[in-house]
């Protein structure tokens, strides 16, 4: 459904309609619409389009449905929490995995927005195509061992089987992303080209799904959506309208929020988000983002960090505590100053290092640099308000043991070429893990072929258990291979983690429903207006 600029401005929150206009008594529409901004938009409608940024996956998640979805439970912050490792059901009201094969029963009532009837046919063509797309969609499903379209059966109309290549724990929440939506195939093909069998050019502006809602208009900087009342893979969503929209600026998101002209905002600075809990005008929700480390790395082919006893002097050398108060308010979890003693088989877990510049300068003179050595500390400008000044402080105290550090400053549209060069000696980066396994982890920031391995580490051997963990059965053999490794990569100071960064939202105090999800967009489906 297509509306006019003028309609579609007139149906916002009247702080969106005029940042400057006055707060006016709310009308029924209003009460029936959440409002939301954001630092950034989407540059397309369907994350199977390449270039698709992660906007695309917050369209997605609400418009599309997947077979299943994931188990929201409560977290040790009260706040309701995806598991990204429980499957529940979606599009598929029940499966049976029998170690080989998974087969779904889809539901006898969903349709597409158009009316069409939801079927395996849909099923299989967008996994196929999902792995056509090849970049991000491709790579994700091969997360699962999803990579041969001769895995995608079709049963029947409403019965779809995967064949596993193998045994693979990440098979199933894989089914859960934001990549395996399933699309209205005949509706795309209407629209495919020749030289675009898959119709990519069309569906980056236009859905084809089959979610909770639909897109009434779309600007560069909104999105205005209406329930779609025929849903039928959950429970139909409280609030009938949803506008989202691009305000970059962080002082302005958190001024609209505080004056009442928007329901939720995100992306806050550290600093802010301190400050709006101490004022109490809005809710606020900071949650630990799953398998997620914000870490220091040394390139191991450069000398000296090619010593790992210079690894480990650096290790020492880190100002831990002054970055969580300086550069994160307090506000993420510490991973430093761990027993060494690898208990659980869970990451992130803090490390055994932790700020100890006696001990780090004994290391830099085992390894034949009492006198230090000179090295650039490379960070993302994009992401400066937290890791600039800690890269500041980073500087600080590694020159306290010699080591002579000059700050590389890259700007954001580089920076992620620039760490997958394995160019840079010593950086600061971060990695989350979608899938909520340590193997994921260490498979995805470590792997010889990731580009997230900006250390250049090659231990054949511990990768080699890495890989394997991720295909066994056994929850026990599985625990210990987990241990085992987190306590080799320690070891080896494969990098340094420093803490697990959260993520921050906040709300009106009569919004109800956030939900946490693994890829930090926003659910509308759950929300409510209490």
């Amino acid at each position: 459904m297509k509306i006019g600029r003028r309609r579609f401005l007139q149906g916002t929150t009247v702080g969106l309609v005029s940042l400057a206009a006055p707060r006016v008594a709310r009308s029924q529409a209003e009460a029936e619409t959440l409002s939301l901004i954001s630092e950034s938009g989407a540059n397309s409608v369907d994350p199977h389009v390449p270039g698709s940024n992660r906007g695309a996956y917050e369209v997605a998640w609400n418009c599309y449905d997947r077979l299943v979805s994931l188990k929201i439970e409560k977290d040790e912050n009260g706040v309701n929490h995806a598991n990204a490792t429980k499957p529940v059901p979606e599009l598929a009201e029940e499966w049976d995995d029998n170690g080989h094969s998974v087969t779904f029963k889809l539901r006898k009532d969903a349709t597409f927005h158009d009316g069409a009837p939801v079927t395996a046919k849909d099923v299989k063509w967008s996994l196929d195509r999902a792995m056509a797309a090849g970049g991000n969609p491709k790579f994700q499903l091969s997360t699962g061992s999803l990579t041969n379209p001769e895995q995608n059966v079709v049963v029947d109309d409403r019965t779809f089987r995967i064949d596993y290549a193998r045994f693979d724990r990440q098979l199933l929440p894989n089914l859960a992303f934001c990549i395996p939506n399933v699309l209205n195939s005949e509706l795309i093909k209407k629209n495919a080209k020749p030289d675009d069998p898959w119709g990519f050019e069309w569906s980056k502006n236009n859905l084809a799904g089959g979610g909770a809602y639909k897109i009434e208009h779309r600007t560069p900087d909104a999105i205005s959506y209406v329930r779609f009342d025929e849903w039928k893979s959950g429970p139909l969503p409280k609030v009938k309208h949803v506008v989202w929209r691009v305000v970059p600026s962080p002082a302005t998101r958190r001024a609209l929020l505080e004056r009442g002209d928007v329901d939720v905002s995100n992306e806050f600075p550290p600093a802010d988000i301190v400050e709006m809990k101490r004022e109490g005008k809005v809710k606020v929700y900071v949650t630990p983002i799953d398998n997620a480390v914000q870490f220091i790395v040394m390139n191991e082919k450069m000398p000296p960090f090619d010593n790992v006893k210079v690894r480990r002097a650096i290790a020492y050398a880190i100002p831990y505590q002054k970055i969580m108060d300086v550069a994160l308010y307090g506000q993420a979890r510490p991973l430093f100053g761990g027993s060494g003693t690898i208990t659980a088989a869970k990451w992130p877990q803090p490390s055994p290092y932790d700020t100890d510049l006696a001990k780090a300068k004994a290391l830099l003179a085992e390894a034949g640099l009492p006198d230090g050595f000179e090295t650039t500390f490379s960070y993302d400008a994009g992401a400066a308000g937290t890791v600039e000044p800690m890269s500041v402080l980073v500087q600080e105290s590694l020159g306290k043991i010699g080591v002579k550090v000059t700050l590389d400053k890259i700007a954001g549209a580089n920076w992620r070429s620039s760490f997958a060069s394995r160019k840079l000696p010593l950086l600061t980066n971060i990695f989350a893990g979608w899938l909520d396994y340590p193997n994921y982890y260490f498979e995805m920031a470590l792997g010889e072929t990731s580009i997230f391995n900006s250390g250049n580490y090659d231990d054949a051997a511990m990768m080699a258990l890495v890989r394997d963990s991720r295909f066994e059965r056994d929850p026990a053999k599985y625990d210990e291979m987990v241990k085992t490794y987190i306590k080799i990569a320690f070891d080896q100071v494969a990098s340094i983690p420093v803490y697990q960064p959260s993520a921050y939202v906040a709300t009106q105090k009569n919004i109800g429903g956030y939900v946490y999800w693994f890829h930090r967009q926003m659910d509308y489906r759950p929300m409510v207006k209490i």
